[in-house]
């Protein structure tokens, strides 16, 4: 079994609680006092635009929320939006020490629209740890589509056996299991550090 030289990590659920997913909209709309099911009709729509980066995060608002007046501004509703991100630290600290450990390419995988994946990236400093962040808004697939697990392979020239890809949904892992990644599926930071030690991964 090839050694494992490459790891890519999913951000929303592993590394940080996730950015814009139903619970972080739940929230919002509570905060807000939103019509849940209006809004999600609009959501879902435009929702696989948003995270390839195909629309901005002032076009979604404005379809999603601001299509009629609010007693509140667009910028409230934003700085709400950002303030949902919050670190998963311990999974944070052991990503890091594997990317000091220099033994790994460091990557991302994951769907985020681009102004929230730029916050994020530069909120918790997510360029001390990795090289190269695939996400859904900067090239234009989304987990789990098999072209963005290729496009990872493609660009880092990994060999997909010597690639580990950890992530929080089964069905995130599945495409990449296909293309002959190794993969884990995130539960607890204890059983993260157990899998990848299985993996002969380690700091």
């Amino acid at each position: 079994m090839s050694a494992i030289n490459a790891i890519f990590w999913d951000v929303g659920g592993v590394l940080l609680t996730n950015a814009w997913d139903r619970a972080q909209r739940l929230n919002a709309l509570e905060h807000f006092h939103l019509d849940e099911e209006e809004f999600h009709d609009r959501h879902e729509m435009v929702i696989s635009s948003f995270e390839r980066g195909k629309i901005t995060l002032e076009e979604y608002l404005d379809r999603t929320v601001f299509y009629r007046p609010r007693p509140f501004a667009k910028q409230d509703f934003r700085d709400y939006m950002f303030s949902l991100s919050q670190a998963e630290p311990e999974a944070l600290r052991l990503a890091r020490s594997l990317a000091e450990s220099r033994r790994y390419f460091m990557a991302t995988i994951n769907n985020e629209s681009r102004e929230l994946n730029l916050y994020r990236i530069e909120k918790f400093a997510l360029r001390l740890t990795f090289q190269l962040f695939v996400s859904s808004c900067f090239v234009g697939f989304r987990k789990p589509e098999r072209e963005i697990y290729r496009l990872a392979l493609e660009t880092t020239q990994k060999a997909p056996e010597e690639c580990c890809f950890i992530d929080d949904r089964p069905l995130n892992l599945e495409c990449a299991q296909r293309l002959g990644m190794r993969t884990i599926e995130m539960q607890t930071i204890e059983q993260l550090r157990q899998d990848l030690a299985k993996l002969g991964v380690g700091a």
